[in-house]
């Protein structure tokens, strides 16, 4: 297990025992391998004078050093302060050392004996030294396309296991040449101890084989690509994580085509641009979005699009969100400076499986995708897909947590247990936690079908065998019918911990920040769909809750949900049922009755009048589904959020200060209010922007007015679950919070949807003052009500 060594207390620089102040073994703990700390160590160490060693092992890295003590001291607070950009120091611990046998400082062999107690650094984009070399012709690195240093490229993808060095890598079988060898020892080298270090002679081989052929068959890999995209065919691309399926996101047929291959008839595709200028011409990018895209872990950005024309409809159709991202790779680089267009750059899969990262499989499962591979023979180890993130206000908020974020850490208190965190359905991510650190996994996806549990069980196990732990409790969601439930049950069915869905979204928004895991916040846990303590599907919930329970102080009223999944994939179907509840007639000037035939509105009617197959939901997620369609938004989605997405953007561009009212009844957080509201303003005209802002106030008043109420009890407000992934609300709500006194906490490092509900169970699982026995599904739990639907959808 992760730890500190014996006799540590809780100081930044700790004493080991009394000691000599002229010879001192120094341990530093965090994200310090693969990020170049031992040669910037050197540094420091040569600059003061010092003699000793430095080397990586299990724990992090080691350093032996003698000098004069004022020097050492100087030498230790530098550690910290002027760490390299990718290190994240967590703990530098000082203790007696062997006074240094030679003179001068140097880099020795890593030590790979004892657990496990150090961090793997995320990939990282390719630095600007790295692109200034990549366009310079007289550098010996010109055009390569796996150019690297210290300073960047791949870390997480490729590491088999620690320490982190070479051999211990995918570039173990690329022997370095001559001249990268002598980079490699020069302590004056940007390249010194740079593990993927490479060049033309000694790297990995970029390729190019057509869909089909089973032989390479371009001299230039690069330029065949781009005739394949010139030809509006799809390309898959071998990215630092896996393989991504790339066209031109100019032209109507090529993405049209891409669309009907991947099954995916309306979801947004990200697209790749060379650099920010062109980002700025396709979208509106504020200061705080323009840090995000050009930040190391280069990330999806979801932007609000400028209405050029530039792009295809088919991009992003029928909504004016549009995801950007710069070039994180070399090789990307090179595309466009070969004059790519802007490019779609979609996960290479069929959607809802896992991402194909390894070459047979991606030839197999892409090759009815796609018309050709632009691949090379660096094996990735740990798929790792694109990250999403937008900002909110200037704040980031995470949708996706995977490339250039994960696998960093997440401290979450010392004095707990280890913990296995198996996620959710949708979204699924798990958490390895140990000693006050936990660890997420990159997105894996949707948990529905086997190839997507398959890579759940291997990702399991690669993380447990690189950080040596053991679970003593494995947390997982109580939902009877979630596959990695499941599987846990399955495996470690003597050791499940049970934590409630909302529960955990709101014990995932305390772990980021740090709270004290028995002091109670206000939670509102606002999302799609999760399984309650009385078997209804919850969503709209105001939880007083710390990591030994919670107590349900309010939530949304109970509508019937009709036909379950039916209903998510209709909002119409939602809107209509919130009508019935409102006590409001189905007439045809309301858009969600206009749009059903009238045998569908027969046949709901008898489904709601009699029950069959109508599952109560207090789900928030649902209301934002149900107003969508009565705005004429959206009647049906073919993806997560859609409907809820055409909502935001609906509301964003007004700033109207009256808002609807929901009706606050003892626990019961009355809709209908807001209901009528709407549909009176539909009637007299009022633009439908202005409504949906009307509504997004109403959502944030009524988290004000209950927070009030529960204000004796703590003035701490956590917002969670996938309805926060909405950045207008988010905005809202925090505003209103803050000027009400309260502190508020938001999600900053993890997603607030299902992608983050791994952290929240390993919180609550590594400091639960009691184990719960796994029969238990939480505070005032019940076994009795309907079984609600198994898919977990989130706004």
């Amino acid at each position: 297990m992760w730890g500190a060594a014996d006799g540590a207390g809780t100081d930044n620089n700790r004493v080991m025992a009394a000691r000599p102040r002229d010879a001192e073994r120094i341990e530093v703990r965090g994200v310090v391998q693969g990020v170049g700390f031992r040669p910037f160590v050197h540094r420091l160490a040569t600059e003061a004078g010092l003699d000793g060693v430095v080397g990586n092992d299990a724990a992090g890295v080691f350093v032996e050093v003698s000098g004069p003590s004022e020097r050492i001291d100087e030498f230790v607070a530098r550690l910290r302060a002027e760490a390299p950009p990718l290190a994240r120091v967590d703990d530098v611990i000082r203790g007696v050392g062997v006074p240094a046998r030679h003179r001068g400082f140097r880099i020795v062999e890593s030590s790979s004996t004892g657990p496990a107690r150090t961090f793997v650094a995320p990939d990282t984009a390719v630095c600007d030294d790295c692109l200034a070399e990549l366009d310079d012709p007289t550098d010996r690195r010109h055009r390569h396309p796996f150019i690297t240093c210290t300073n960047c490229g791949p870390r997480f993808t490729i590491i088999r296991e620690l320490p982190y060095d070479r051999p211990s890598t995918t570039m173990a079988p690329f022997a370095m040449c001559a001249a990268c060898a002598a980079e490699y020892t020069d302590p004056a080298n940007r390249r010194y101890h740079a593990q993927p270090i490479c060049c033309h002679d000694c790297g990995p081989t970029l390729r190019y084989r057509p869909t089909g052929v089973d032989r390479d068959v371009a001299a230039d890999p690069l330029a065949a690509t781009l005739t394949e995209i010139d030809a509006r065919g799809t390309v898959a691309v071998k990215g630092a994580g896996g393989y991504q399926l790339a066209c031109d996101s100019t032209d109507d047929s090529a993405v049209g085509s891409l669309r009907a291959r991947k099954q995916r008839p309306d979801k947004p595709f990200a697209v790749m641009v060379a650099d920010l200028d062109e980002a700025r011409r396709l979208a509106e990018i504020s200061a705080a979005e323009a840090a995000q895209l050009c930040s190391p872990a280069r990330p999806i950005v979801l932007l609000r699009a400028r209405p050029t024309g530039a792009l295809s409809d088919l991009v992003a159709p029928r909504t004016p969100m549009l995801g950007l991202m710069l070039p994180s790779t070399p090789m990307h680089h090179l595309l466009f400076a070969l004059g790519a267009p802007p490019l779609v750059m979609t996960s290479g899969n069929v959607s809802g499986e896992p991402l194909a990262h390894l070459d047979a499989d991606a030839f197999d499962r892409l090759g009815p995708l796609c018309d050709g591979f632009l691949f090379h023979d660096r094996e990735i180890h740990e798929p790792c897909d694109d990250s999403v993130v937008r900002v909110a206000g200037e704040h980031l908020l995470p949708v996706r947590r995977a490339r250039g974020f994960t696998p960093m850490p997440v401290p979450i208190g010392t004095g707990g247990r280890s913990v296995l965190a198996t996620g959710g359905e949708l979204k699924n991510t798990f958490c390895l936690a140990g000693a006050g650190q936990a660890v997420m996994s990159p997105h894996l996806g949707d948990m529905g079908n086997l190839p997507t549990i398959q890579a759940f069980e291997r990702s399991v196990a690669r993380f447990e065998q690189i950080y040596a732990i053991t679970p003593d409790v494995v947390a997982v969601d109580p939902h009877p019918g979630y596959a990695a439930t499941k599987w846990a049950r399955a495996h470690h069915g003597d050791r499940i911990v049970e934590v409630q869905h909302h529960h955990a979204h709101i014990a995932a928004v305390m772990a980021e920040h740090e709270c004290d895991p028995h002091t109670p916040v206000i939670g509102i846990a606002f999302d799609g769909t999760g399984y309650g303590d009385d078997g209804a599907i919850w969503g709209g919930e105001v939880l007083m809750a710390d990591v030994d329970g919670y107590r349900r102080v309010a939530h949304l009223a109970p509508v019937d949900l009709p036909g379950g999944d039916a209903a998510i994939r209709n909002p119409w179907r939602v809107a209509l049922s919130h009508l019935r509840t409102a006590d409001i007639d189905w007439s045809d000037d309301i858009a969600s009755v206009r749009c059903a035939a009238p045998g569908d509105l027969a046949l709901l009617q008898h489904q709601l009048d009699r029950r069959v197959a109508c599952v109560p939901t207090t789900s928030m997620g649902r209301l934002f589904d149900a107003v969508a369609s009565l705005l004429d938004l959206r009647h049906e989605i073919s993806y997560e959020a859609q409907a809820a997405i055409q909502l935001e953007m609906a509301a964003v561009d007004h700033a109207d200060e009256h808002a609807y009212g929901f009706e606050l009844r003892g626990s019961i957080i009355d809709q209908r209010p807001v209901i009528r509201a709407i549909v009176d303003d539909l009637r007299t005209q009022v633009p439908v922007g202005r409504i949906a802002r009307r509504f997004h106030q109403a959502v944030a008043d009524a988290v004000v007015e209950v927070a009030q109420r529960e204000r004796s009890t703590g003035s701490t407000v956590a917002l969670s679950g996938g309805v926060f992934q909405n950045a207008l609300l988010v905005t809202l709500c925090a505003v209103s919070l803050e000027r009400a006194g309260f502190t508020v906490l938001t999600h900053h490092l993890v997603p607030p949807n299902d992608g983050g509900l791994a952290l929240g169970q390993a919180f609550v699982a590594a400091h639960r003052s009691e184990p719960v026995p796994s029969s238990s599904l939480g505070v005032g739990s019940s076994t009795t009500g309907p079984k609600p639907s198994t898919t977990n959808q989130e706004p």
